[in-house]
């Protein structure tokens, strides 16, 4: 079971209450990914939809569709980012390889949720 796969990583010494946490964290983050998934599905299709139909008011309404898919999509790369450090630290390596080595997807916050992803510019 997937639950069974995750609790392993308690980051040593934790123990079950810090696994349980951290798995209830993993859990909520992949919720709402999946959540977020659905409704760029949802987005997406009407997107294409409105894009068929050639007609006027539905292309200016994908300004607004394609505003909100994108909100999203940043939203999940927040959550993903955020599932990244929460696993490095789960797992006892605050600072340790996963860090140095661009584990948590090479990305610096800055104020308005600007992102600087180093390689990938």
């Amino acid at each position: 079971m997937e639950g069974d796969t995750l609790s392993g990583y308690g980051g040593g010494g934790g123990g079950a209450a810090a696994d349980g946490k951290v798995l209830h964290a993993f859990q909520t983050s992949f919720v709402q990914v999946q959540s977020l998934l659905d409704q760029n599905r949802a987005l997406i299709n009407e997107i294409n939809q409105n894009h068929e139909s050639k007609v006027p008011g539905d292309l200016s309404r994908n300004v607004g569709l394609i505003r909100e898919l994108n909100n999203n999509i940043r939203r999940v790369v927040d959550l993903y980012a955020d599932l990244s450090s929460l696993f490095a630290a789960s797992s006892g390596g605050g600072g340790g390889p996963a860090a140095s080595e661009g584990g948590s997807v090479g990305t610096v916050r800055h104020a308005g949720h600007k992102r600087i992803r180093s390689g990938l510019d």
